[in-house]
Parts: structure tokens; C-alpha cells; sequence
């Protein structure tokens, strides 16, 4: 089973609807792929464990919220080395934090443009992540990855 990191600022919010979305659907279409998320600086996350954005928009998809953590995480190392791959959910917020705080990551995480609720509503945010998180499985189904599916 080979892993994907989602990361963002908080893991409250933005990685933890990517990482759900994520388990759900690689489940769904047997897919040797797993995504856990983490927060770059989870100390700026709102108290409560998961956004409520997060939670109703998993629940209109009837994806359960047991898809993802009950908390945020913040990063560490060893998640690093865990992953095959490693995606940031806005290139311009995440990019100076992997700079300061893990720079040996810097250039082998890959980055969307996805932002959060300063500059995008919850539907906006959401969809995009969607769009984005479909895309990742079907090229994951269709490249050499797709070798991995489960039988």
C-alpha cells in the first residue's frame, strides 16, 4: 500500500476534506493508495478537530468522517519518509512554511493552488479540491501505479 500526504496550514480543514475524498474513492475503486494528512502549523487551527465545512460537505457525499484523523496532526519527519508522494493544498501559503520548517521536502512536495477561507468560500474551496483529488486518482488508475491495484 503506498501513501499520499496532503498538507496544509492547520489539518483542520482543506488536507483533512483532501484526505478523506482521498481514502474514499481509492476504496471505492480498489486502489493500493491510502492519503493521511498533516498541518504545517497546527497551532493556528480553530479548536474542534475537524471544520465544519469539512464535516458537511462529507457527509452530503455520504463519505464517512472516519475517512480521516479525528484531530489535526502537525508534521513530522517520519511523515515525510512515509510517503510516496507528498501534496501542499496552496503552493503560495505552504511553500514558505516547507522553506523555513522542512526544507529537504521543499522541492519533492508538489503543490495545488487551492485556498482557504480568507480567499475562497467553502463551496469554492471544496470543489476545487474535488476536481483536484479526482484527477490524482485517475492518474494514479491509468499510470504505472495502476500495476499496484488491488486483485
Amino acid at each position: 500500500m503506498r501513501e499520499i500526504l496532503f498538507l496544509c496550514t492547520g489539518n483542520y480543514y482543506r488536507s483533512r476534506y483532501a484526505e478523506a475524498l482521498f481514502n474514499h474513492e481509492a476504496l471505492r475503486r480498489r486502489l493500493a493508495w491510502r492519503a493521511f494528512s498533516r498541518g504545517l502549523a497546527i497551532h493556528l487551527a480553530p479548536p474542534g478537530g475537524l471544520s465544519p465545512h469539512t464535516t458537511q460537505r462529507l457527509q452530503e457525499r455520504g463519505i464517512l468522517c472516519e475517512r480521516t484523523g479525528p484531530d489535526p496532526v502537525q508534521v513530522a519527519e517520519a511523515d515525510f519518509l512515509r510517503a510516496a508522494r507528498i501534496i501542499a493544498l496552496k503552493k503560495t501559503e505552504h511553500q514558505p512554511w516547507m522553506t523555513r520548517l522542512h526544507p529537504a521536502w521543499r522541492n519533492r512536495t508538489e503543490y495545488w493552488e487551492i485556498s482557504d477561507l480568507d480567499a475562497a468560500t467553502p463551496a469554492v474551496a471544496l470543489a476545487a479540491i474535488e476536481a483536484h483529488v479526482m484527477a490524482l486518482l485517475a492518474e494514479l488508475e491509468t499510470g504505472p501505479a495502476a500495476a499496484l491495484k488491488q486483485g
